[in-house]
């Protein structure tokens, strides 16, 4: 029976988070006795089938993702939202662990917090040198996206990926042409669209689509960078030609030093001959029609003379713009 680790398994445990399965174990001249007597005696704990960890107590984030990569075998490989967290697209680590592997690897069990994928072009979509194994920024919001139950969930991966500096609208159009079947692409393709143009939050998004766009409302200019009292000010979309600035609050509770950069920001730009009008989630998703009223009402004030449009044939624009 083996009583000391081999320098080269040492090596090995430090790499993996203290995680090992039982080839590589056979390989450090480890038999089955050997691994049974430290389960027995506590030092080490069975993880998952033919994967242990070689220290005892509470199992941290990632000696349970190299456990889950090990179960799942060569080419496994952390996507989802296992990969989402690597990249910064979330905040913390999921409670399971996700892992693609190739279509023609043999069928495996979920088990408990372990998710098992399975991809036709997993050597494209890996990421060349990460380690461990990870699905690249770009396939990682697309595997999210294809997933995806509602069109606010894939306005949201796509807006943080771009917010966050992990991607860009160019990047993720090239690996979505890539992609021969994925769930939402002519969304994605409307969305990257709209993000090239500017537009970096999921509350933005949905102003171009809901009020603007689908009203026939003029472009925009959009997150417009100017300097007030030393200080730079952004603002989400600017109606240059026809005076008017609006500004999309989506985050909960604009109040104290939040609310008064905001009342700076407004009064900076009546200052300067421009009406703003201040918009959040309710009524963008609630009262769209109520909102293009309200914007072509100032607009048409300023010179705007196009016709806008009908959302829809429930569209409520002309009752409430009467």
């Amino acid at each position: 029976m083996v009583s000391s680790l081999p320098s080269e398994l040492e090596a090995l445990l430090v790499h993996q988070a203290g995680v090992v399965d039982t080839q590589q174990l056979r390989q450090h001249g480890f038999g089955s006795n050997d691994v049974a007597s430290r389960v027995r005696s506590g030092r080490w704990q069975r993880l998952l089938p033919r994967v242990y960890a070689t220290f005892s107590g509470p199992i941290p984030s990632d000696a349970r993702t190299w456990a889950a990569l090990l179960y799942a075998g060569p080419g496994a490989t952390l996507s989802h939202q296992s990969a989402a967290w690597v990249w910064g697209l979330t905040d913390g680590p999921s409670d399971v662990v996700q892992v693609t592997i190739g279509v023609d690897r043999r069928r495996l069990a979920n088990l408990g917090w372990v998710r098992i994928h399975y991809a036709h072009r997993l050597e494209w979509s890996r990421h060349p040198t990460n380690v461990p194994a990870v699905t690249t920024v770009d396939d990682t919001v697309l595997d999210l996206v294809d997933r995806a139950s509602t069109r606010s969930e894939v306005v949201r991966w796509v807006t943080r990926a771009c917010q966050r500096r992990r991607t860009t609208p160019e990047r993720l159009a090239l690996t979505l042409d890539s992609r021969k079947k994925i769930r939402w692409r002519d969304l994605m393709q409307a969305i990257l669209a709209d993000v090239s143009d500017g537009a970096e939050t999921p509350l933005e998004i949905a102003y171009v689509r809901r009020v603007e766009s689908s009203h026939g409302l003029p472009r925009a200019h959009r997150q417009r960078h100017r300097r007030v009292g030393g200080k730079s000010q952004w603002i989400d979309a600017e109606y240059e030609a026809f005076g008017l600035i609006v500004e999309l609050d989506g985050r909960v509770g604009h109040v104290e030093d939040g609310a008064f950069r905001d009342r700076q920001r407004d009064n900076v730009s009546t200052l300067r001959r421009r009406s703003t009008l201040r918009y959040g989630w309710t009524e963008v998703y609630d009262s769209p029609c109520a909102v293009a009223a309200e914007i072509i009402d100032i607009l048409r004030r300023n010179g705007w003379s196009d016709d806008p449009k009908a959302c829809g044939p429930t569209c409520q624009l002309r009752a409430a713009a009467a």
